[in-house]
């Protein structure tokens, strides 16, 4: 029996190969150890001495993919155990997406929704609202003083994106629901809820085994992968947060919009709008350039795809504020709202399905670290 056979003698039979993959290089860590400090992976994976599907689909939610593993693991590749955490955990990662999406019919969109599927998505509803402005009238108007309700009236739209947004939300709470119930971590207590809260805000694992940030194109560490992480998911949230103020503004103050550019609604879709923007244009490069070893190069048309989209909704959302007291307001406003449609209507089975399974991870995580280490290997 050669040394590795001896190795990944104790590995289970997974169901699937990229599963099997995992199970294999995970049994050779275990027996190194070097990456324990690194993230919360290595921790975890030290609480075991076998790796049912279970156990493969949480690790592999909770590897942040940093790369710090791969570049100080001395059985990479082109070793004979060509041990590469990263890119057997991004495959599995990308299955779990699928396996517990809902309805589970359509986890099969996971693997079609790549760059030129949401960008003719976000293109051919762009068009729809185009005509549908040119039928009612001129695409290019007198001044509305930015008035965007006399281009789509304000029923009109929330009929159009209630249901997308509606069933976008439901989709992704039930297939991480059903993710959540595979993995029976038992009861959250407070402090467990707080520490993953923390983790997930801070983004804490992409900063490397110590802090000093990710491994992209080369060993040289970086922050720059969690810097436009924070940009682009600080964004989102801000952009969030500006359409709530805006519903709030509207329903319950009875204020409508164009609001000023002092407005709250305003103030937070601008900051949101640029954080979005200068984090995908960065998430975007960095995507480019990323060592071809880190990742699993058939996902990289849903991570471009979801970037793409994230940008385009933020960009056109700048330039139509800029521009919404010019006689464009009635086209700038379709092409936006199809980019945000395109982006609602794949939520659910794009790369967006990452942030919120790897924060069950985390959660998982920070309740297993509190409870007794059954193989008393590790220090916790």
């Amino acid at each position: 029996m050669s040394p590795l056979d001896e190795l990944v003698r104790g590995a289970v039979a997974a169901a699937n190969p990229a599963e099997a993959e995992v199970a294999r290089v995970l049994q050779i860590c275990n027996a190194c150890r070097y990456c324990e400090g690194f993230c919360a992976v290595f921790p975890a994976m030290t609480r075991r001495l076998e790796f049912p599907q279970a156990d493969i689909h949480f690790l592999a939610n909770l590897c942040h993919n940093c790369g710090a593993c791969l570049h100080a693991c001395q059985y990479a590749p082109p070793h004979e155990f060509a041990v590469n955490v990263p890119q057997a955990m991004a495959r599995v990662r990308g299955q779990t997406y699928a396996d517990y999406a809902w309805p589970p019919a359509l986890g099969a969109l996971y693997r079609r929704n790549g760059l030129v599927l949401s960008l003719a998505l976000a293109a051919a509803l762009a068009l729809f609202l185009v005509l549908a402005r040119w039928l009612k009238g001129a695409l290019w108007h007198e001044p509305l003083a930015g008035d965007f309700y006399q281009v789509f009236p304000h029923k009109l739209m929330v009929a159009m994106f209630t249901p997308v947004f509606g069933f976008a939300v439901l989709a992704l709470a039930m297939g991480v629901r059903r993710f959540w119930r595979a993995q029976a971590p038992g009861a959250a207590p407070l402090a467990a809820a707080v520490e993953a809260s923390s983790d997930v805000l801070r983004l804490k694992y992409l900063g490397g085994g110590h802090g000093e940030g990710c491994n992209e194109a080369d060993d040289a560490f970086t922050l720059a992968r969690r810097r436009f992480h924070h940009c682009t998911f600080y964004g989102f949230v801000l952009c969030f947060a500006a359409t709530c103020v805006g519903t709030l503004y509207h329903y319950a103050f009875g204020w409508h919009a164009p609001y000023a550019f002092t407005a709250l609604p305003k103030l937070l879709g601008g900051a949101g709008g640029v954080g979005l923007v200068i984090g995908t244009l960065g998430l975007w490069r960095l995507n480019l350039r990323r060592h071809a070893l880190q990742g699993d190069a058939a996902q990289q048309p849903m991570d471009r795809g979801f970037i793409a989209l994230l940008f385009l909704a933020a960009a056109t959302g700048l330039v139509l504020t800029a521009f919404r007291d010019t006689g464009a307001l009635a086209l700038l406003l379709a092409v936006h709202l199809g980019a945000v449609m395109a982006l609602f209507a794949t939520l659910p089975y794009g790369k967006f399905a990452h942030g919120a399974f790897r924060s069950a991870a985390l959660l998982k995580w920070a309740i297993e670290k509190r409870q007794p280490n059954r193989l008393s290997l590790a220090d916790d």
